[in-house]
């Protein structure tokens, strides 16, 4: 049997030692790339999920009550919410006057902004919807100009030309074209826009009157819903959604039940898994793959939902979609630029 000298086994042990190296830090590198495609997977899949069972609930069903569809499952993220609060899972701030006067007024717009995109999948098909959704970042795009002050560049303003055009061609190719509900998913476009633009100044104010001086994502989503409750019962009554409610027997199927409360949990499940995906990317990243979401999505609104179409209209939504990408890869530009 060999003996090694001293000099042999340092260098042996300096094998090892850098071969565990390697090892280690191969496993870190895979753990991290698997994170972040399983966290990718499931914002991907919860919100495609999320629009397609609203869409199924709205136009199968035929269930014309969009508010209160709305309230229940903001019911169930403050339950779900709350629960996890409770046996500290998750931290998030106590609600006081002072935090629910400040966050009120984007409260309201955050509930039109639920509203109105229910009223919209009502009447329009999931493609087309999506594609017009892109109003959205024109309308966000402008108000940063005059608000924060804020230049584009050259590349942004090419995507939001293109969005504009596959949103017009998109619409007059329509073949299940709904004036009512392009009047929704329009309203819709500005009040997602003012929400974005207002949540960047109500935070700032918000962080001041909370006892840590912060406010994480989970206290956001449980402020926004909790606070959403009395407002969608006060709708509930003024769009006259209780007559509906009180004669429709979908209420008394189990089954629309479960399909109710899974559209809670999916809509609980976006807001989760959007935040484990931003952690474990970034917002360019998260962007790109939202803009890139919306293609699956909306093959699968056409197919599943036998929504009649023709070649130009799906050259459009194509069109709109790619736009969308394109816009996403321009603001990462922007963002490396700046």
């Amino acid at each position: 049997m060999k003996t090694l000298s001293k000099d042999e086994i340092d260098l042996e042990d300096g094998k090892v030692d850098r071969n565990k190296e390697k090892t280690i830090h191969s496993n870190r590198v895979v753990k991290i790339h698997n994170h972040a495609l399983l966290s990718g997977l499931a914002y991907c899949i919860s919100s495609c999920s999320m629009i397609l069972v609203n869409k199924f609930v709205l136009s199968s069903y035929n269930f014309r009550a969009g508010i209160s569809l709305m309230l229940y499952q903001n019911l169930i993220s403050v339950v779900i919410v709350s629960i996890l609060s409770f046996l500290g899972i998750i931290s998030t701030e106590p609600l006081t006057w002072r935090l629910i006067r400040v966050w009120f007024p984007v409260n309201v717009i955050f509930v039109g902004m639920l509203i109105t995109s229910m009223f919209s999948l009502t009447y329009m098909n999931v493609a087309m919807v999506t594609v017009l959704k892109n109003g959205t970042n024109v309308i966000t795009a402008v108000g940063e100009m005059y608000l924060f002050k804020k230049h584009h560049d050259s590349r942004v303003w090419v995507a939001l030309f293109l969005m504009i055009i596959s949103a017009i061609s998109g619409g007059i190719t329509d073949l299940s074209f709904h004036a009512v509900g392009y009047m929704w998913q329009t309203i819709n476009c500005f009040l997602t826009a003012s929400y974005s633009l207002m949540l960047r100044r109500v935070m700032d104010t918000a962080k001041q009157v909370t006892k840590s001086g912060n406010l994480n994502e989970f206290s956001m989503v449980l402020l926004n819903n909790i606070l959403s409750l009395p407002l969608g019962i006060l709708l509930i009554f003024l769009f006259n959604e209780v007559d509906f409610l009180y004669n429709t027997p979908l209420l008394k199927m189990p089954m629309f039940w479960l399909v109710l409360t899974s559209s809670g949990f999916l809509g609980l499940a976006i807001s989760f898994t959007s935040m484990w995906f931003l952690h474990q990317t970034g917002a360019t990243t998260y962007s790109l793959v939202g803009s890139l979401n919306k293609i699956p999505l909306s093959i699968a609104g056409i197919m599943l939902f036998n929504v009649q179409t023709s070649l130009e209209n799906c050259a459009s939504i194509l069109f709109g979609l790619l736009a969308g990408v394109f816009f996403a890869r321009a603001k990462m530009f922007e963002k490396s630029q700046s």
